[in-house]
């Protein structure tokens, strides 16, 4: 301290003395000579644990941000320092990471998320901060008593501990090094690690990691980083090619008061997240699944309005920006496929609650990187897809923000599904290169399903499935209730209305439905109920009165339950036998008519092979729709205390129908396929025969044991409602040996029928030896027996008799097995 007090007064000594004498130039060698003697500034050492005072980590060299966290920056930086305020410490924040920059040929694009997490802050020891995983799995009421050994039975792990540089000027708040931590690869390569990313181009290892900005909001904090380093080895190589990777990191901070949880409701279709519930008066834990939604809420001056059901503009509304890399006259198509959803918030109660805008380029307030913005992001992709995700609080279910995934060549998908199943009955369909405008209307109705999932709806597959197939030809209908009652279903376009009902282009697109807007209505009303249990118990005894009144409103599960035949993709109506057989009828005028509809100037077929590959696709899916529908149950999810039924056969009309349709369809060769006009044009014959193979897998599927059985139980339990096994033996016998001199497709469906007969008789299995299937099948073989004998000494044909020969000896090795 003497010598720290005796410094300056020396210094202010020889000052005074140089001021009252001598000239100028004395006065500046004796000033140079004072600052001369003058001692360095004695050195500030940190404390034990590393900590500086304020100002000598953040010197006046350093540029403040301020914002939700306080950034201290070099232009350059090379160094970053953040300053947490002690307020913040406990908030729960979300980490979102996405990806800013790709490399080339990875298979995954900008805007793509990595991954996301909710952590918080905690003051630690020894001078530290802890950065902690908030995992959302546990619950209780905080006046449980249990409530403490929830607590301590979940502790939150520690992601990072940041040591503290310095104390805030008032001792509120700490300053760590944020561009230290960002530079550390351990600290941020689990957001590639844990990616598709990793899986395709990245190894585990960077060789450099850079900070390129870093922006501060008032409610989050935007960080863009470069990581360098090396793709997987291969072969060949063994470090792999240099790859460089940009990704943007949002800390999001989260509501202090999460939004109230909506419980899910198996009857309307939502995203959900969950946890387990624990509390003293139970006896036994219960999971509690909450849906994802947007946080709507009417402006405070507008409660009442809203209570009394007028419309109101929402205190936020749900906007989407779209990617200014877009094609500039598809913009127009994706905003209005946003805003089509208008009609369902006002069925919850808001007008103007969900709009999209183009991005505002110019605008240096807004950032691209701000997670606060929700995107349609576009990607360079030759993928044929497009996706809707979003990002949620795991406390409460809010939708924070989302980015849908738009590839260019969703247009080649949506071009091909709209040629072989519009272009009967649309004239602007049958051209290799669509309208502008016609495009346009197809990239509104993707934009409208993808814009569904970010508002937390789930696919409804069982949506199609309530709408009667003779409806589907109705105008008067289909301008009432559209073809199928919800976008969300992957029902595409009306394949089944024909050239004569001239159904117009309009009414052949999916539009928002009933249900869409029904559900909407139930996920984003609000009761104002004092608790998220009463909420739910106000809302159970809506649905159940609703869905009495419409069964339009139905929710099909056709994702975690695969067994109802009406949860399908793709599929219309109620009857996939009538349904699929009106599209065949179509398709036959799209294979007579396809050298035309997709010739193009110096082409070389290219269009007609993409476009019949997809007419036997869509062949194939009308087997497989109604294949669903033989020997099988369908489910309908009931509430406690409605005693109907929620198991039931597939009506048995519909069965019949769905075999009868195989046996005409299929089973009579289908010729109108293989049109020459087509096939001398796309592709030289092939030792798998595209017909004989389809006719193999449907006959080895139906005829399988597995379903036989299946549908033998459900005869037994469900009597006459149900198909007999009997019936069905008979009516495909009747399809494959009405004809006992038939072309090679037939005698090659003789040949796979007795195969499957074979597997059932053959059997090592009990299930299928033991029941009365094997009966049935093995008296089938008898009759079989009985007819070859008689068409051989009938027959004269080379090919026919020793086919029936070989027939023949195939029943006998049959029948003389134990």
């Amino acid at each position: 301290m003497k010598r720290y007090a005796y410094i300056p007064l020396v210094t202010l000594v020889a000052s005074c003395a140089v001021f009252k004498g001598g000239n100028k130039k004395k006065q500046k060698a004796a000033a140079t000579a004072a600052a001369a003697a003058k001692p360095a500034a004695p050195e500030v050492k940190p404390n034990k644990n590393g900590v500086l005072p304020f100002d000598k980590v953040v010197t006046s060299t350093l540029i403040k941000k301020a914002g939700m966290f306080t950034l201290y920056k070099t232009a350059s930086l090379d160094t970053l320092y953040m300053e947490i305020p002690d307020s913040l410490l406990g908030r729960d924040f979300m980490v979102v990471n996405r990806l800013k920059k790709s490399p080339a040929g990875s298979g995954v694009f900008a805007g793509e998320s990595l991954d996301e997490n909710t952590v918080f802050f905690e003051k630690g020891p020894n001078e530290t901060l802890k950065m902690r995983l908030n995992l959302v799995i546990a619950d209780a009421d905080t006046t449980d008593v249990i409530y403490k050994a929830v607590v301590q039975s979940n502790n939150a792990p520690v992601a990072a501990s940041l040591p503290i540089k310095a104390y805030g000027k008032d001792s509120a708040s700490y300053i760590i090094d944020l561009g230290k931590y960002l530079k550390e690869a351990s600290a941020i390569s689990n957001s590639v690690e844990g990616s598709n990313l990793s899986r395709v181009v990245m190894g585990k290892t960077f060789k450099d990691i850079e900070v390129l900005s870093s922006e501060s909001y008032p409610e989050n904090l935007e960080i863009v980083t470069r990581k360098n380093g090396n793709s997987k080895p291969t072969q060949t190589q063994t470090m792999g090619a240099p790859v460089s990777l940009e990704s943007s990191t949002s800390i999001v901070l989260l509501p202090k008061a999460p939004m109230q949880r909506r419980f899910t409701d198996f009857r309307v279709g939502y995203f959900a997240d969950y946890l387990t519930e624990f509390g003293d008066n139970q006896q036994r834990a219960e999971r509690r699944d909450f849906i994802v939604r947007w946080r709507l809420e009417p402006k405070p001056e507008d409660v009442e309005k809203y209570k009394s059901g007028e419309l109101v503009e929402p205190a936020k509304p749900i906007v989407y920006y779209i990617d200014p890399a877009t094609p500039k006259q598809w913009r127009k198509y994706l905003i209005q496929g946003v805003n089509d959803w208008q009609v369902a918030f006002e069925k919850a109660g808001f007008k103007n609650a969900i709009m999209a805008k183009e991005w505002p380029e110019n605008d240096s307030t807004m950032s691209m990187d701000d997670v606060r913005y929700s995107f349609i992001n576009y990607f360079p992709s030759p993928v044929a897809n497009a996706y809707g995700p979003n990002v949620h609080d795991p406390r409460s279910g809010e939708i924070i923000q989302t980015h849908i995934g738009w590839y260019h060549n969703v247009m080649s998908l949506v071009r091909n599904w709209y040629m072989i199943q519009g272009a009967p009955n649309d004239p602007m369909a049958r051209k290799p290169k669509f309208d502008e405008e016609l495009m346009g209307q197809l990239i509104r109705f993707v934009s409208s399903h993808e814009v569904g999932h970010t508002l937390g709806l789930r696919h409804n597959f069982g949506s199609s499935a309530m709408t009667p197939v003779d409806s589907l030809r109705n105008i008067a209908y289909l301008q009432k209730h559209g073809h199928t009652a919800s976008i969300m279903d992957y029902a595409r376009f009306n394949y089944v209305a024909q050239p004569e009902d001239n159904i117009p282009q309009e009414l052949l697109f999916p539009r928002i439905g009933e249900y869409d807007q029904w559900a909407i209505e139930w996920g984003y009303k609000l009761i104002y109920a004092p608790t998220a249990a009463k909420d739910k118990e106000i809302l159970d005894k809506v649905v159940t009165k609703r869905l009495n009144e419409n069964p339009r409103l139905w929710f099909g599960d056709g994702e975690t339950r695969q067994d109802d035949a009406r949860c399908q993709t793709e599929d219309l109506g109620d009857n996939a036998a009538k349904a699929s057989a009106l599209g065949i009828e179509n398709l036959k005028r799209v294979v007579a008519n396809l050298p035309e509809w997709t010739r193009e100037e110096a082409g070389l077929n290219k269009t007609l092979d993409e476009i019949y590959k997809e007419v036997k696709g869509q062949y194939e899916r009308y087997m497989n729709h109604v294949i669903r529908y033989v020997g099988t149950t369908n489910y309908t999810a009931r509430p406690e205390g409605d005693s109907r039924a929620a198991y039931a056969p597939v009506p048995r009309q519909l069965q019949i129908d769905a075999v009868d349709f195989f046996n005409k369809q299929l089973f009579a060769t289908p010729k109108w396929i293989l049109d020459p006009k087509v096939t001398s044009m796309v592709g030289e014959p092939a030792i798998k025969d595209y017909v004989q193979d389809m006719q193999k897998k449907v006959l080895a599927s139906l005829y399988g044991a597995k379903r036989l059985n299946f549908m033998l139980n459900n005869e037994r339990r469900f009597g006459k409602d149900a198909m007999s096994v009997e019936e069905f033996i008979a009516m495909v016998h009747e399809g494959i040996w009405g004809n006992m001199k038939g072309d090679a497709y037939r005698r090659n469906l003789q040949k796979v029928y007795l195969n499957a007969v074979n597997n059932i008789l053959g059997s090592a299995a009990s299930d299928d030896t033991e029941t009365d299937i094997s009966s049935l099948v093995r008296l089938d073989v008898v009759k079989i027996q009985s007819q070859v004998k008689q068409a051989m000494s009938s027959n004269n044909d080379a090919i026919t008799k020793a086919h029936l020969a070989d027939i023949n000896v195939r029943i006998e090795k049959i029948l003389s097995k134990k």
